[in-house]
């Protein structure tokens, strides 16, 4: 009998959540829409110019494969998640928001080393957008030890972040999970993760995919930059060469499915967004419950799709645990 519904590895990060200006990322030198990679001095001096805005700052665990796993945990799904932090304030909270979340992991985690925890600072301007700047800290020492094959072998699906590519040992333990993975017919699923992701280490993701993942996750903007086309159309085509079936979100225009026979396009709910971080996220944490549940999918999309919707109208990466028992209700 298989223990775990999803088992997902990522980077833990501490994520602080400031409300800028346009003018504000200009001054500060912050490319708009995507994840930067800082070093802990970058990351400080950030804060440091955006003293004056810290006090509506909003904290909250982060990682994108953290809130995909956290989200499928609340739906109702048996979760495991490998990470690394340090020994430290923020290694602690990130413990405890797990344990509160319902998700299990490795001994590992309980064992950390002196360091840093990792630390994203996520600046939110008037239309919604999301810039990242992320000082990896402990994260970037994710490694094959962080990994738990008792528990990946009694998995149904294993959940892979496109982030984990940027660090040589994290990539290494990516396809590590997914050799063991396919080895115990555990099926397979990986988020692009970031158009900058793709644009920068777009080969070290077609290494994690390997001959191909059982479900990608992709936003449309990682979906042209991975497959090198102009067009949605065409990256449709494109992308079937590296995996079974995928999902390309398309922000309020919902999202292109693909079940490995036929295309779907999913409607998204309207709604006032005013912080996309954490969309893509959720988005898969609420299709993967979907899918375990054996939705269709185009139940699981709808599902994804308006969880997404309810995301980007508040601020945080994450949605209460009670909102995702009331996003079931149309379902349940």
């Amino acid at each position: 009998m298989q223990q775990y519904d999803l088992y997902g590895i990522g980077a833990a990060l501490l994520d602080t959540e400031i409300e800028v200006s346009d003018q504000d990322l200009s001054s500060l030198g912050v490319e708009k829409g995507i994840m930067t990679l800082v070093d802990d001095a970058r990351q400080q001096q950030l804060v440091d110019d955006l003293q004056n805005h810290m006090v509506t700052a909003k904290l909250a665990c982060g990682g994108s494969g953290a809130n995909t796993v956290i989200a499928a945990s609340y739906f109702g799904l048996r979760t495991f998640y490998s990470c690394k932090v340090a020994a430290d304030e923020n290694g602690d909270f990130y413990r405890n928001n797990l344990n509160s979340a319902g998700v299990d992991y490795p001994e590992t985690l309980k064992q950390a080393d002196e360091g840093t925890t990792g630390k994203c600072l996520v600046l939110i301007t008037p239309d919604a957008e999301r810039s990242m700047n992320t000082y990896l800290g402990m994260s970037e020492q994710l490694s094959v030890a962080e990994l738990d094959s008792d528990a990946l072998s009694s998995s149904k699906w294993a959940y892979i972040e496109g982030y984990l590519v940027s660090s040589e040992t994290g990539r290494a333990a990516a396809i590590k999970l997914r050799e063991e993975a396919e080895a115990h017919g555990v099926k397979t699923a990986l988020s692009l993760s970031d158009p900058a992701m793709v644009q920068f280490f777009g080969e070290g993701l077609r290494e994690m995919i390997g001959g191909g993942v059982d479900m990608l996750f992709c936003n449309r903007d990682e979906a042209l930059g991975f497959t090198g086309t102009d067009s949605v159309e065409g990256a449709v085509e494109a992308l079937r060469d590296y995996c079974r079936s995928f999902a390309i979100t398309l922000g309020a225009d919902g999202a292109l499915l693909w079940d490995g026979n036929d295309v779907h396009r999913i409607e998204s709910p309207e709604v006032r967004a005013i912080d996309t971080n954490g969309a893509g996220d959720m988005f898969a944490g609420a299709f993967l419950y979907g899918i375990n549940r054996e939705m269709s999918f185009t139940e699981a999309g709808e599902l994804a799709c308006r969880a997404a919707a309810q995301v980007v109208s508040q601020y945080g990466p994450r949605l209460e645990a009670e909102q995702h028992s009331e996003l079931l209700a149309p379902v349940v």
